[in-house]
């Protein structure tokens, strides 16, 4: 943030009169300023004073000095002022909002104390403190004040937080209180959050901070929570004194504190979230800042002074002009102020605030769509905003800027389009109003409707309709986010428009079809053909469209069938609503008609969708009944009567002349009146009213629960009566209960016999069991089928004869003939039933009776159905049974008459008969050929014969080369041809020309192709041809066109293939013979480019001549070119013509060019008159001197160009130079003052002598330089010679010239000589002559550059040398060390600059490195020998270098080597390291250790007799381990982990050594159970498998089978990665661990776990095994530690088994079974196994052994 001083607008006073409070009104218009004289001074927004007035005191008699005014604020609507007094008062001041305006007192709240500040938030009532404590909130409605929270301590200030819905008050105890006066979404609690150390009199809230400083000299930056967030301490500095008041920039993201005489300006950087000190602004004279205040638009700041100064600052950071008529302020990175430039923007001069709510910074702002919209961004949102209404929305967006298109066209709301995604932003909306996918951004197929228009109970209404594609409208309600609805159309859609309330939708297609859709129910109604124009007329729904010369109105959309139509000339182009009139605007060429349409129409529409139904009615009142009023009549009965408005709605149903509707309206009113006469109380509500309007609205079992609810059975059963719904009488009678039920029944069966209604008595018998008085009712009525239907369902009724002969009778006397065959099928009467089939035509039925009891007849029968489908016109249908009865050429005619061709072809081929077949495959043929299918059809015309209408098939196709195959296989080639011919010609007399040439050139006759084109002069086609089958001929046939046409005077045809020949030149010749300029100036420029068109344009200028000419040559812009080339093509006579006519300025540069002419025809004389004429004499002399003709050149010069006189002379000298008559040559020079020229000739002719002798006499100011460039010329001269440079070096050096001698010596480079002891010796020599005899910067400079070529011919020793003597120590030791030169590198660091010593140290050691010689470094750096000798992959080498040293250094590269190896997967390589150099106690390697143990304890291989070594390794590494870290402190507690470790080794060890023993395979059981209660720390799996099947192999088949099944659920859970599905239950009172890590991967081989898989399912099929593990005499599994006690037995050291009884304790705590103690001995003496006798030593070394026990195997 920059503030910069603007002006003071209050100038100070000489004493102290402090400004007590400033404040900026809300919209940004007026500042208050309050004095010490208690006068409020009025300034509008440049500072220029307009208003002013005194304020009063709460009581006069006290005198007008009796208070000070304390705080001010404006109201939110910048009308009224809040003035905070002393006297216990607070008055509102209403100011108006211009200036001028009276001020009078509208509120006055009177206090217990004194005011001591005070603020009035956007959002919610004045807030102010008291001296009591106290914080108030005033309310200038209800005129009166309450206290919204009491304290002890004074109010010292307030301010609020930048949305206006809560401020902070600060207390003089320190105490910060935050309350909330209105909603916030962002709202935090509420209450004291802040415990200040001092009185917080400045005090400023923002977005993320609360900041307060005071008289403490600390500013201290709170976060919302009230925690100190960030603090700046200025109390040691002496300049600084305590901060007084405090303001942030409306955006929050500045913050301003003024002190005494210094305004400390602090910026929030958004990406840290903390405050940075911008600039600190100190003013002397200010003296202590009173008030500060922060205009609402963040443009301007002010303070007010203790001594009544008030001073204006500009606060923003930049400021950008967009289109010269806006100007961007941007007051803080997320707040610009957009004005427009000439102050007439819809907010005048003041323009709009855009602002980030999130404070993000706002970059690339921008006015668009007619100046009325504007789009800003942020880098994660994007702002839009209408000027014209100052609504503005921010939304996240984060599409990349610049892919998204912007469309203003609707009012209410932005459409933005990227990448195929529509998204919709309302205007004042911070939320994206909806998002849908759409190719189609066009505003004419795009619809939004935003609460356009209210509508009754529909308090929020928003609906868009677009295109999902061309012929799909898709409508969206964008409240709920859902799709109405989509309607697809026929045709491609081209416009589309919802009326203001979205309930219609108009589009209109490519077709011009006006459509119209209900969007509530989808329906679709064509409403207009021909429609050019439509529009819904503003506020109502009312259409206007035109079609042709029709306009069309609709005044109610409802029924689109009533429309009203006027005959108008010309086209609708806009409707207009304004004043009461509504006009339809049309355009008819220049002069523009109106048409009004009828205002009372327009106006009932709006009345209705208002609600305002009386309006309504009174319009139509005044309207004659004609269709549109009737339609408007219902339209208004039915929304009164669904209103509950029952009078409007019975007037309506009169005007309708709805008798009966009236008098049913009539009679509720009455009853309504009635109800409400009684009991005061509207009886629209009443239970009666209720249910006669649901009886209206022919709900009848809404109002049958109205009278039900009321308990009015009667009612409800006499509703039905009236209304003849006896059934539900009846239904309702007797779920009710009613006693009069039968009687009710009797009485609707009288009822029904009395209105001849026999069918439902009928029913009602057959209901009630009475069939054969159900049978005659149905007789009775003429429903016989009912009848029959009834006696095939019950069998005694079926054993009357008598009964059924009446019944079929009845039923063939009324021809339901199938009927009656069925009853007869049913009764057993076959003969009679297929009798009355046929004659009924039921051939279904009868062909199923047929094959039953008639199979012979069932052939016949199905050709009668044939027939009788064919006589139907169901062919298709008819054709399988054709095929059933036999009848092939009946179904092949029934195919083809039902169009089934496919079937037709199938039924073909089995048909022998081809003469019958001809006609069909005719038919077929022609079928074929309408679709295309010409090989299908050329099948059928071959096959009967057809071969012309084949050919003739083809032909019309146009497939003449087919046509030609065929008609060359069954016609002859000269048949063929003329055929051909013959039809050619007859398509070119039908003007079918391309059918001709097609058969033209099917019979190889292009010729006459070419010829029938050229007849009827189409050129194109026939050279087409010409270029098809005669490319040689093309140019000269377009010649030859081109020469007909061109006597014909075609001549534009003849241009066409004049330059089709590549002949433009012809073209332009034909033009020019028949003076047709115009046209050979457009083909030579179109062909020949510009300088052909120039040429015939200059042709044609010099046709005509004179001003003609100059006009011609004007008109197409070429008069200068002309002239240019008529001066090229040397006809200066043209050119000089057209220059004095029309370009005088051109006559001397003719001349010019005129003369040249001349010169180069040697003409010199007539050339120097055109020279002089031309105003360039000094060309004349140049041409002479060229000419080496010095008299004339000498005469032209001295009488026209005297300046020239010296070129002359100069000339001369040249010539004399070239001559070598130098005296001669020199006269001339000096004769024309110019001897540097002669200095510069001896010079150039290596005449040094002469060049200094003429210098000296001549130029002696230039010696000097012209002696150095001497010497430098010398110098390179002989820059290929050493010898010459040296000899030189030499020379200057003799000669004291120092530094020229350097160099000198400093030119020598390898190129001139590759002796490196000459290259030594001279730059040695520059190098001690700069060290003896120039300065030191000098010496310097030359060591620089001369050493590093020493170093480049390695003679490291005189670079060095030569450094030392230039002072460049570090360069010299790198001199030395690059000579490996190392003591003296290390003497020189040590003597000359000690700090470089370790330099050349490293460097020693490096160069040992990369030379490989780790035994010289390890006399220097043993950690570096050994580093090499790791990367070199000596790790041998390197651990007996380590071990030499140290047993730590062993270790540390000891770790690093087992580490790399355990990640290699070669954990056994570790294993063999640790037991070559043992395992010490280093915390750092106990993850070494632990990684190699569980690595090897994971290894599937080792479960062998073969692997035993190497868990006797582990074991033994674990077990001296655990011995050294016994001997130390347990610090890292890791003792207990590495002894379960150990003992696990020992296991897996002790179980290798057994498996080599047949007779301890029960021990190898025990032992791999024993370690399952560790696969908290083994892979899981594994531990369960081997378990398993060491229990399987020693026959324990219930463990196996628990195991295995454990392991197989273990195996699914690795996979799934989850071991919830695990069921526990077979683990249960064990010690067996449920909570275990899940392994990564499997561990055991898929072989192994198919084979486990497989024998579980074998045995699960067993009924001897039992999933159970078995237990001991405790009552528990066999191999717990854990009793059912919970009590603890130690594992056996042997087996791992418990030792419960006969137990053998070791002298060091551990036990064994005395059981397998004894085995394991006795089997190691039976086997002598190694292995064994290893594992006793191990436990005797590890336990102590028995006491007194001894054993020998020797």
């Amino acid at each position: 943030m920059n503030i910069k001083h603007l002006k003071n607008i209050l100038p100070p006073q000489d004493g102290a009169a402090k400004i007590t409070a400033l404040a900026w009104s809300p919209n940004n218009v007026k500042l208050a300023v309050s004095t010490a004289e208690r006068v409020v001074l009025l300034f509008d927004e440049n500072g220029e004073r307009r208003d002013k007035f005194s304020t009063k005191p709460a009581d006069s008699k006290y005198g007008k000095k009796s208070y000070l005014v304390k705080a001010i604020a404006f109201s939110p609507d910048s009308t009224k002022i809040a003035v905070g007094q002393t006297d216990n008062i607070i008055y509102v001041y209403r100011i108006g909002e211009e200036w001028g305006e009276k001020k009078v007192i509208c509120n006055k709240f009177v206090q217990s104390s004194q005011v001591t500040c005070l603020t009035w938030p956007l959002e919610g009532p004045i807030i102010f403190g008291l001296l009591e404590g106290k914080v108030r909130a005033a309310n200038i409605k209800s005129n009166k004040s309450h206290t919204l929270y009491q304290t002890d301590s004074y109010v010292v200030s307030l301010t609020p937080n930048l949305r206006g819905t809560a401020f902070l008050a600060g207390h003089a105890d320190g105490s910060v209180v935050r309350y909330y006066v209105s909603d916030d979404p962002y709202a935090e609690p509420q209450g004291k959050i802040i415990s200040h150390p001092v009185p917080p009199y400045a005090m400023a809230w923002t977005n993320n901070n609360i900041i307060i400083a005071g008289c403490d000299k600390r500013i201290i930056m709170y976060n919302k929570s009230g925690k100190i967030h960030q603090q700046f301490d200025y109390s040691r500095d002496e300049t600084e004194r305590e901060f007084t008041t405090a303001v942030t920039s409306p955006s929050g993201q500045a913050l301003v504190i003024g002190s005494y005489d210094r305004l400390r300006i602090f910026d929030y950087n958004t990406s840290r979230g903390m405050w940075d000190v911008k600039a600190n602004r100190e003013f002397q004279g200010f003296y202590t800042i009173t008030a500060l205040a922060w205009k609402r638009d963040g443009s301007r700041l002010v303070c007010g002074t203790l001594c009544g100064a008030v001073e204006l600052f500009d606060s923003v950071l930049r400021r950008t002009v967009w289109k010269n008529k806006w100007e961007m302020t941007y007051v803080g990175p997320s707040q610009v102020l957009v004005k427009p430039l000439a102050g007439s923007g819809p907010f005048g001069s003041r323009g709009v605030i855009l602002r980030s709510q999130y404070g993000f910074e706002i970059h690339d702002v921008r006015i668009m769509g007619k100046d009325r919209y504007l789009v800003a961004r942020t880098n994660e949102t994007i702002l839009l905003g209408d000027l014209h209404r100052n609504l503005l929305s921010e939304v996240h967006w984060g599409a990349e800027p610049g892919t998204e298109k912007f469309y203003f066209d609707n009012e209410n709301v932005c459409m933005i389009f990227s990448a195929g995604e529509l998204s919709l932003v309302e205007y004042g909306n911070n939320d994206i109003l909806g998002s849908v996918r759409t190719e189609f951004m066009n505003p004419h197929l795009i619809s939004v409707r935003l609460n356009e228009r209210r509508q009754r109970g529909i308090e929020d209404n928003k609906k868009m309709a677009y295109l999902l594609d061309l012929k799909t409208i898709c409508m969206v309600d964008l409240v709920f986010g859902v799709t109405v609805g989509q309607v697809t159309h026929d045709s491609r859609i081209d416009w589309l428009e919802l009326n203001e309330t979205g309930t219609q939708l108009l589009f209109r297609d490519k077709r011009q079809r006006l459509l119209l859709i209900n969007v509530g129910s989808l329906q679709k109604t064509s409403i207009l053909n021909y429609s050019t124009f439509v529009q819904w007329v503003p506020g109502s729904d009312v259409v206007v469209a035109q079609s042709r010369e029709q306009l069309c109105v609709w005044y109610n959309i409802d029924i689109p069938e009533r429309v009203t139509t006027f005959q108008i000339k010309g086209e609708v182009v806009d409707v207009e609503r304004a004043d009461g009139r509504t006009e339809v605007i049309v355009q008819d060429g220049v002069q523009e008609l109106s048409y009004a349409l009828d205002e009372g129409l327009i106006e009932f529409g709006t009345a209705v969708d208002d609600g305002d139904f009386l309006r309504a009615m009174n319009y139509l009142e005044s309207l004659p009944m004609t269709a549109e009023a009737e339609t408007m009549w219902r339209t208004l009965a039915r929304l009164t009567l669904e209103g509950r408005q029952l009078y409007i709605a019975e007037r309506c149903f009169a005007a309708l002349g709805d008798v009966s509707k009236v008098r049913y309206l009539q009679g509720i009113n009455h009853i309504r009146q009635l109800i409400q006469e009684n009991s005061g109380e509207d009886g629209v509500n009443h239970h009666e009213v209720q249910a006669r309007l649901a009886i209206l609205d022919k709900q009848f079992k809404t109002a049958e629960s109205i009278y039900l609810d009321y308990n009015n059975l009667g009612a409800a059963m006499e509703m039905y009566q009236e209304l003849h719904k006896w059934d539900e009488a009846v239904q309702l009678a007797e779920v009710k209960g009613h006693p009069e039920v039968e009687s009710l029944r009797r009485a609707h069966l009288q009822w029904l016999l009395e209105t001849h209604q026999e069918e439902k008595a009928g029913q009602m018998k057959e209901a009630e069991g009475d069939y054969m008085a159900a049978i005659n009712m149905y007789l009775k009525a003429g429903m016989p089928a009912k009848a029959s239907r009834l006696v095939s369902s019950v069998d005694e009724l079926r054993d009357d004869p008598d009964l059924v002969g009446r019944i079929t009778n009845a039923l063939l006397k009324v021809e339901l003939y199938e009927q009656a065959g069925d009853l007869y099928e049913k009764v057993g009467q076959p003969q009679k039933a297929m009798e009355s089939y046929r004659r009924g035509q039921a051939y279904y039925r009868a062909v199923e009776l047929a094959r039953h009891h008639f199979p012979g007849e069932v052939i016949k029968i199905e050709e009668e159905w044939g027939d009788l489908l064919v006589s139907n016109k169901q062919a298709d249908a008819a054709i399988s049974h054709y095929i059933e009865a036999g009848r092939t050429l009946k179904a092949l005619e029934a195919a083809i008459s039902a169009r089934q061709w496919k079937k037709a072809v199938q039924i073909i081929e089995v048909i022998d008969d081809e003469v019958s077949l001809k006609p069909h495959l005719l038919k077929l043929g022609q079928h074929f050929a309408s679709l295309n299918d010409l090989r299908s059809a050329e099948k059928f015309y071959v096959k009967g014969g057809m071969y012309k209408e084949a050919i003739e098939m083809y032909n019309q196709a146009g497939e003449w080369e087919r046509a030609h195959q065929l008609a060359s296989r069954h016609m002859g080639a000269d048949e063929v041809a003329v055929m051909y011919v013959n039809q050619a010609q007859v398509l070119e007399g039908q003007g079918k020309f391309k059918e001709a040439e097609k058969l033209y050139i099917s019979v190889h006759e292009p010729d006459l192709a070419i010829t029938m084109y050229k007849k009827q002069r189409q050129y194109d086609q026939m050279m087409r041809l010409v270029r098809e089958y005669h490319p040689d001929l093309v140019q000269s046939t377009h010649l030859h066109l081109a020469g007909e046409l061109e006597q014909e005077n075609n001549y534009r045809d003849a241009e066409k293939h004049y330059v089709a020949a590549e002949d433009w030149k012809a073209a332009v010749n034909m033009y020019r013979s028949v003076d047709m300029w115009e046209d050979a100036y457009r083909v030579a420029k179109q062909h020949g480019g510009a300088n052909a068109g120039k040429q015939v344009a200059f042709l044609w200028a010099r046709t005509l001549r004179g001003d003609a000419a100059v006009k011609l040559l004007n008109k197409f812009g070429l008069l200068e070119q002309c002239i240019d080339y008529a001066c090229e093509s040397m006809q200066f006579e043209f050119a000089f013509e057209l220059a004095r006519t029309a370009m005088k300025q051109k006559v001397p540069d003719i001349h010019y060019k005129y003369a040249m002419a001349l010169e180069d025809d040697g003409k010199y004389s007539e050339a120097e008159s055109e020279f002089i004429q031309a105003g360039k004499p000094k060309e004349a002399v140049l041409m002479y001197v060229h000419a080496q003709d010095w008299e004339s050149a000498q005469r032209v010069a001295e009488a026209h160009d005297p300046d020239s006189v010296g070129d002359v002379l100069v000339g001369q000298a040249k010539v004399a130079f070239t001559e070598r008559d130098y005296p001669r040559a020199e006269a001339l020079l000096l004769r024309a003052q110019r001897p540097e020229l002669a200095v510069k000739f001896y010079r150039d002719s290596n005449q040094w002598t002469e060049a200094l002798r003429v210098c000296k006499e001549y130029l002696p100011h230039k010696l000097s330089a012209l002696q150095d460039e001497y010497d430098r010329t010398v110098l390179s001269r002989g820059s290929q010679d050493v010898e010459t440079l040296l000899n030189q070096a030499q020379q200057w050096e003799e000669a004291g010239e120092y530094n020229r001698a350097v160099d000198c010596y400093t030119k020598v480079t390898p190129h001139m000589s590759s002796d490196t002891t000459l290259l030594e010796k001279a730059w040695s020599k520059a190098g001690e002559l700069a060290v003896k005899f120039l300065d030191a910067d000098k010496a310097e400079e030359v060591a620089r550059h001369l050493g590093p070529r020493l170093l480049e011919i390695k003679r490291y020793n005189a670079a060095a040398q030569l450094f030392l003597a230039g002072d460049l120590i570090k360069e010299a030791i790198d001199a030395f060390i690059s000579g490996h030169e190392w003591k003296k590198a290390k003497n020189v660091a040590r003597e000359l600059e000690p700090r470089y010593e370790t330099y050349v140290d490293s460097a020693y050691k490096d160069f040992l490195k990369n030379e490989g010689k780790a035994e010289a470094l390890a006399d220097v750096d043993l950690t570096g020998a050994i580093d090499m000798y790791v990367e070199s992959g000596q790790w041998t080498r390197a651990l007996e270098t380590a071990a030499s040293h140290s047993a730590e250094l062993l270790h540390k590269y000891l770790a690093k080597y087992a580490t790399s190896m355990i990640k290699n997967g070669q954990a056994l390589g570790a294993l063999a390291l640790y037991k070559q150099y043992g395992a010490a106690p280093f915390s750092q390697n106990f993850n070494i250790y632990r990684r190699l143990a569980l690595d090897m304890m994971s290894m599937h291989d080792l479960s062998s007799p073969q692997a035993y070594r190497n868990w006797a390794d582990l074991r033994d590494m674990l077990l001296s381990l655990v011995d050294n870290l016994r001997q130390h402190e347990d610090r890292d507690g890791v003792q207990a982990e590495f002894e379960q470790l150990l003992i696990l080794a020992h296991y897996m060890a002790a179980r290798s050594a057994y498996m080599a023993t047949p007779q301890l395979e029960k021990l190898v059981a025990k032992v791999a159970v024993s370690l399952v209660r560790y696969t908290d720390v083994l892979p899981a799996d594994k531990a369960f498998y081997e378990a398993g099947m060491s229990c399987k192999n020693v026959g324990w088949e219930n463990m196996a089978f628990v195991f295995l099944n454990r392991f197989l659920d273990l195996c699914e859970a690795i996979e799934e990665g989850s071991l919830d599905s695990l069921d526990h239950t077979d683990f249960l009172d064990t010690d067996i661990p449920y909570e275990i890590p899940l392994p990564d991967s499997l561990t055991v081989p898929e072989p192994l776990r198919e084979e486990a898989k497989e024998w579980v399912l074998a045995v699960s099929m067993d009924q001897r095994v039992e999933q159970i593990l078995p237990t001991d005499e405790r009552g528990v599994y066999e191999a717990s530690l854990v009793g059912a006690d919970n009590s603890r037995f130690p594992a056996c050291v042997i087996s791992g088994y418990p030792v419960i009884r006969n137990r053998l304790d070791l002298k060091r705590g551990q036990a064994a079974n005395k059981e397998d103690w004894n085995k394991l001995i006795m089997a190691t003496k039976m086997s002598s196994s190694p292995e064994c006798q290893d594992v006793l030593k191990f436990i005797t070394a590890w336990c102590g052994g028995l006491p007194g026990m001894g054993y020998n195997f020797q």
